[in-house]
This record gives structure tokens, C-alpha cells and sequence, in this order.
């Protein structure tokens, strides 16, 4: 039988040179850089900060959207988005990664998506130039009110509870601006009446016998001030009776017009009756004799008085509208 010969190399095997790939990496990056370094890339970090509106032309390269186009051979930065527009430098870089190019948002171009268009058209509608802004402005203190849209409210009070201390309603008038009647009713209170305080609210038990129950009542007021100014003297007490409470922008409160007190010449910051202020600016006499009050004449006073002052009222709660 032949002898059988195995050639068998026990020599431990090359290995690959691992110079040879990590030179040809070693010379691509050398390529790069260099490359890089003759755009002006590398020397970013050690440059000073750009000033806002400069384009970032390494950071925008590396995200894939173009540098602002030149024009005559100047950089046009009127396109670019200020750095100042999104805070800190890393998010200026951000938005710089994310802006489209801006060919995109040319007048002739189509690349922008639709709903970024959009937002864009939104943005401007109701910024503070756009018509949605002005639309915005001119409900927040345009022309002075409607005749039909003013009312005025007085409220008579009895005392319920233990020594008739508790305020409760017992009449309410409400008169139109030219001081027609649209309400007018005697309120039977929930409690049980106390103290009727005819000296000053003109009640006596008599009108309680035909008198609204206070829900009912409630009821019908509150229809009627629906989305109508509202004017009274020293209103918030009328509410407070009503267990109510108006928009303050649709609150109009004679007692706290500082016009009307410069008007009569009393002090701004006091708090002067509705009899004082009717005498000094209507030479009216209200609230005389000892047979008590009379709403619907207090609230044709109110709004007499609300008359006097109502275009330069208005016109300062235009210019002040957080005073509504």
C-alpha cells in the first residue's frame, strides 16, 4: 500500500495588516478634515458665538437643509430665522438641523407641507398684526354699548334671620335706558321676614300678599340680564340679594366711576351716595320722605347718572379693559 504523505504546515498564519484599512480610513478622514477645515467647518467651536440672524453653514449642512441662498454674492439673512426667536444657542441649532430649505417657503415654491402652511397662515391671523388679533381688539373694547343692551337695576332689602341682620330681596326694577319699566315685582323671601325696613325699602307686610317666590323671581331677573350691561349703584349688593353674579365686563357701577364723583366734585376714592350724586349732577331729589324707597326710581336715577359720564366712561374702559 503507498505510503500516504500529508503536507501539513504547522507555521502559525498571516494576519491581515490592520494598517492597511486603518490607513485608507486614516487618509479619508485627513481628506475630510481637511476638506472641513477649508469650509470654515472645524473652526466653529472656536469661533465667537454668530450674531442673531448668521446662518450656522456647518450645522445646517449636517442636517441636510441648505445654507440661505446668496444674492450678488452676500449672504441673505433676511430669510433666516434669528437665533434670539428660539432662546438658548442649542435650540437655535436645533431649529437650524429642522429648518426646510428656503425654497420651500418662497412664494412660487412647493415643497412645504400643507399643514405647516397652515399653522403658518393661523399664526398670522391671530398675531397681534393679523385680523384675527384685530378681531381679538376690537371685541375687547370697541364702540360704546348699545342703548338696547343697557339696563339698570335697583333692589329693595327686608331682614330675615335672628335680629332681621340677613339681607333679603323683597322688590327688584329693572328700567330700559330710556327708563321704561321691564320689571318690576314685589320678592317674598325664602325666610321668614324679621325686620321689613320699611323706612328705607318702602316694604310693608301688604306686599307680600301678592309677592313673586323668590326662585320664580330669580328666575325671571336673571332672563332678562342675560348678555346685557347691567348699571346700579353699589350693584354688588343687588347681585348679592339676587344670589347672582354679573360678567364684570357687563357691570357698570355709578358708585365706582371715578368721573362721576370729579363731576359733582367730590373725591375720586369715596364712595358717595346715590341721593348726593343725583342732587350735585341732576338737581333731582330721590329717596325724601319717610315712606321709604322706590327701585324703579333709583333705577332711572342710576341710569341718568351712568348717561352723564357714558362716553368718557366707555371710552376709559377701552383704553383700561382689565378695569371692566
Amino acid at each position: 500500500m503507498d505510503d500516504l504523505i500529508l503536507n501539513v504546515d504547522f507555521s502559525a498564519p498571516e494576519r491581515r495588516s490592520k494598517k492597511e484599512p486603518g490607513n485608507r480610513k486614516h487618509q479619508s478622514f485627513v481628506r475630510r478634515r481637511r476638506e472641513l477645515e477649508r469650509r470654515g467647518v472645524l473652526r466653529q467651536k472656536q469661533l465667537p458665538a454668530a450674531a442673531p440672524g448668521a446662518p450656522r453653514p456647518g450645522r445646517a449642512r449636517r442636517g441636510g437643509a441648505k445654507r440661505c441662498p446668496k444674492e450678488n454674492g452676500a449672504a441673505t439673512t433676511s430669510r433666516c430665522p434669528p437665533v434670539s426667536q428660539n432662546g438658548p444657542k442649542h435650540k437655535a441649532r436645533g431649529a437650524a438641523l429642522a429648518a426646510p430649505p428656503v425654497s420651500q417657503n418662497g412664494p412660487t415654491g412647493t415643497g412645504a407641507p400643507t399643514q405647516s402652511k397652515a399653522k403658518a397662515r393661523g399664526a398670522a391671523q391671530n398675531g397681534p398684526t393679523g385680523t384675527g388679533g384685530k378681531a381679538k381688539a376690537r371685541g375687547a373694547g370697541s364702540a360704546p354699548p348699545a342703548p338696547s343692551k343697557l339696563v339698570a337695576l335697583d333692589c329693595e332689602m327686608v331682614g330675615t334671620g335672628p335680629g332681621g341682620r340677613t339681607s333679603a330681596l323683597a322688590r327688584c326694577s329693572i328700567v330700559t335706558y330710556e327708563g321704561d319699566v321691564v320689571y318690576d315685582r314685589y320678592v317674598r323671601p325664602e325666610a321668614a321676614i324679621v325686620d321689613y325696613r320699611t323706612r328705607w325699602s318702602g316694604i310693608r307686610p301688604r306686599h307680600m300678599a301678592q309677592a313673586v317666590p323668590f326662585r320664580r323671581a330669580q328666575q325671571q331677573v336673571l332672563q332678562i340680564l342675560a348678555g346685557k350691561v347691567v348699571v346700579g349703584h353699589a350693584i354688588h349688593n343687588d347681585f348679592k340679594a339676587l344670589h347672582y353674579c354679573h360678567p364684570k365686563a357687563l357691570t357698570r357701577d355709578t358708585s365706582q366711576i371715578p368721573l362721576l364723583n370729579r363731576r359733582a366734585g367730590f373725591p375720586e376714592n369715596v364712595n358717595i351716595s346715590l341721593k348726593r350724586l343725583t342732587k350735585a349732577l341732576l338737581n333731582q331729589d330721590i329717596q325724601v320722605g319717610k315712606s321709604g324707597h322706590s327701585s324703579v326710581e333709583d333705577a332711572r336715577a342710576t341710569m341718568e347718572l351712568y348717561k352723564v359720564v357714558e362716553q368718557e366712561w366707555e371710552q376709559h374702559l377701552q383704553q383700561n379693559p382689565e378695569q371692566k
